[in-house]
């Protein structure tokens, strides 16, 4: 859970701001837009297997 206390002199836009970058930086507007929607578990394991497809072809390429 990210908590942001506002500070002496310091406006709302500016909490939020700092509010919205460390929700950023936990990860947590990525976990939303994944569990946004359902996925069946066959999609997930199909997604899986291309984001490794796509990780190996990368790291050949990298070496030669």
């Amino acid at each position: 859970m990210v908590f942001v206390k506002v500070r002496d002199g310091e406006s709302i836009e500016e909490a939020l701001k700092r509010f919205k970058r460390e929700c950023e930086r936990n990860g947590i507007l990525k976990e939303i837009k994944r569990r946004e929607f359902y996925q069946s578990p066959s999609i997930k394991r199909k997604l899986k297997s291309q984001e490794a497809q796509r990780k190996m072809r990368r790291a050949r390429h990298r070496r030669s």
